[in-house]
């Protein structure tokens, strides 16, 4: 495995996904998501699971990131479910306590939304396989906050790069970091030729505006 640096990121975790095809890009005939949204991509970090090179990348990829950036981070919490197995094995090779965060508290039993245990003031890195509108990764890391924990950063495998994601984050205080994104994405199909060098453009103009795409 090449070695990783928070430089060559960004590329290699691109190419892994173009190679599983965890992402497919279509510029001409456009995916339409559940929202309706026509999209020329579409994201299946789920298949990452499969590949155990690819998955032991990815874990080393966020553990880059934390030593280097979050190095005082004491609990690593998956989102469910994209989420929980990647901050399983991040945890493994930090050794540090994990969690996991449901997109809403259990109807039953002590109607916990974190399962394991963060305790108030612990120092939390929150684990995501994607962001797009970044509006359940924000929901997530809104819940650790109110049981007590603070939000050293969320980070995630892909991100689409909308800008009113970005502003979200921001918005509620929130770190995001990323292993890699739509702009390295593009580039690395550019070179390896899954996509023409005239749909870049195209592909580009998704990002910037995407709800004129396709239209």
């Amino acid at each position: 495995m090449t070695e990783l640096t928070l430089s060559n990121l960004p590329g290699e975790i691109a190419k892994s996904l173009l190679d599983i095809g965890a992402v497919a890009l279509r510029p001409n005939e456009p995916f339409t998501w559940t929202s309706g949204l026509k999209s020329p991509i579409y994201c299946d970090n789920r298949l990452t699971m499969t590949y155990p090179d690819i998955r032991d990348m990815i874990a080393e990829g966020f553990a880059t990131i934390i030593r280097e950036r979050y190095p005082d981070a004491e609990v690593i919490a998956g989102t469910s479910t994209a989420g929980i197995p990647h901050a399983a094995w991040v945890a493994q090779k930090l050794n540090l306590p994990m969690a996991y965060i449901r997109d809403k508290a259990k109807g039953h039993g002590k109607q916990n939304q974190i399962e394991g245990r963060i305790a108030p003031g612990q120092k939390v890195v929150v684990i995501e396989d994607l962001i797009s509108t970044g509006g359940s990764s924000l929901k997530a890391a809104q819940a650790v906050r109110e049981a007590g924990g603070e939000v050293a950063a969320v980070l995630a495998i892909f991100t689409y790069q909308f800008d009113s994601a970005t502003q979200s984050f921001a918005d509620e205080g929130f770190q995001l970091d990323t292993l890699s994104n739509y702009s390295a994405l593009i580039e690395e199909a550019a070179q390896q030729g899954v996509i023409a060098q005239n749909d870049v453009t195209t592909l580009q103009a998704w990002r910037k505006d995407p709800q004129s795409f396709g239209k």
